[in-house]
């Protein structure tokens, strides 16, 4: 649309199926450049993205021409199929179904770049699940620790 202008930045966290440890080091970035092209072909623009073992935060300024949950259910075919296809993991590869998005203003865009380019630094200190939880108070968001990610 003509004269529409937008500023949306949104941070996307989701984990592997069953919270495996499956995305290893050699094939990290691999992933991470794939499923910024996911994004960049639907003009999303990808900001930052690091991708732990059992878990992937990716903060991207978004195209409010498609939702949230077109674009996560898009990452997250696309990129099972790829791991799947080029086997870049010992099994059989997929995300969970569930995903976080939380949203940001233009102040906090190199504050939350340094948090997601310094996972490995992060979770020596807190696990995923406290981290995940910790967002959910942050932002407010009500939620029932029954329907969270599968943690193991």
């Amino acid at each position: 649309m003509p004269n529409t202008y937008t500023q949306l930045l949104t941070q996307l966290v989701f984990a592997v199926k069953c919270r495996q440890s499956l995305i290893l080091e050699p094939v990290r970035e691999r992933i991470e450049k794939y499923i910024c092209s996911i994004a960049s072909n639907k003009k999303h623009k990808p900001l930052a993205i690091y991708i732990m073992p059992d878990h992937l935060h990716f903060l991207i300024g978004l195209n409010p021409n498609q939702s949230i949950s077109d674009l996560v259910k898009e990452i997250k075919h696309s990129s099972n199929t790829f791991i799947n296809d080029n086997h870049l993991t010992k099994q059989k590869f997929s995300w969970q179904e569930s995903y976080g998005a939380f949203s940001y203003s233009k102040s906090a865009l190199d504050t939350v770049v340094k948090y997601i380019l310094n996972q490995q630094e992060h979770h020596k200190k807190q696990t995923f699940k406290e981290e995940y939880i910790q967002f959910l108070q942050k932002f407010e968001i009500d939620y029932n620790e029954k329907y969270l990610f599968e943690f193991l």
